[in-house]
């Protein structure tokens, strides 16, 4: 959650970012709109899967949980668009809760598309479609371990989220400890990074590479109308996600002073909002 320019203890960085960020006006249009249509749409998911397929398998059980991971960060749409606005968040507890929500999603949706690529790649490469039930039983415990890692990667975002109040102006941004603020910052990117790029991306990659040279031998139409559809899902994800995930890889270098001119500074901040928006409005 990147509330400001920079988290409370950066404020010693004299480069000047004020002209750095989307029109906020802009923005929360865009979070109203989409939290409109997401909120219908996600909605209508987990109802036909739900009411009419039944979730009986693994796919099915990863598209409800992405539902539900999409679902929350819709629900939490309105109160950003206000907020970009300059409305006033009452208490610690929204911006808290915005902060804790955006992780929360981040995590288990990367998790659920990389579930999701991984049951691909075992039923038509490998052929596992045939344990039916025990893979589902093994896909319902995966699931609850990847909400359980998303909430506790969560937690410290949500944590050290506060209103600070400067120059009269109340932002909602992450306060971390004086003599561990480093080291805070460092842990919330590698965790980003690393679930994000460097373990999710190269695995979803590897297996659709290998689920494309099956389909492209067999000649399934059935078999291509599902793998398109779920192609769809994964591409969509990771072009609203890479991006973030890159820009969260150049915050760090900054963090180790590798990046360190004004106007670097500058431009990895506009980056991070317009990516960071874009990431808020998948779902």
């Amino acid at each position: 959650m990147n509330t400001t320019a920079y988290d409370y203890y950066e404020t010693e960085n004299i480069c000047r970012t004020e002209d750095s960020h989307l029109n906020p006006d802009l923005k929360a249009a865009i979070f109203y709109i989409v939290f409109a249509l997401g909120l219908i749409g996600n909605i209508t998911v987990l109802w036909v899967l739900l009411k009419i397929m039944h979730v009986k398998n693994m796919t099915n059980l990863c598209l409800l949980n992405l539902a539900l991971s999409d679902l929350l960060m819709v629900l939490s749409l309105p109160f950003w668009g206000l907020y970009v606005q300059g409305h006033y968040l009452k208490g610690n507890e929204m911006c808290k809760a915005m902060a804790g929500t955006y992780q929360v999603g981040f995590y288990s949706g990367i998790l659920f598309v990389t579930l999701m690529s991984v049951d691909r790649y075992l039923v038509i490469v490998h052929a596992v479609a045939v344990l039916g039930a025990k893979m589902l039983r093994y896909g319902i415990m995966v699931s609850f371990v990847i909400w359980i890692f998303s909430i506790c990667a969560a937690l410290p975002e949500a944590i050290f989220a506060a209103m600070v109040t400067e120059d009269n102006i109340t932002t909602c941004q992450r306060v971390y400890p004086v003599d561990s603020a480093q080291k805070w910052k460092l842990f919330r990117n590698f965790g980003e990074n690393t679930v994000g790029l460097f373990i999710s991306l190269p695995i979803i990659a590897y297996c659709y590479i290998r689920v494309l040279m099956v389909v492209k031998k067999t000649k399934n139409s059935k078999k291509e109308r599902a793998i398109k559809l779920i192609l769809g899902i994964v591409i969509v994800f990771v072009v609203f996600w890479v991006p973030y995930n890159v820009v969260v890889f150049l915050k760090t270098l900054q963090e180790f002073d590798i990046l360190t001119d004004c106007e670097a500074y500058r431009y990895v901040n506009m980056a991070m909002d317009l990516t960071e928006t874009i990431a808020l409005t998948h779902c």
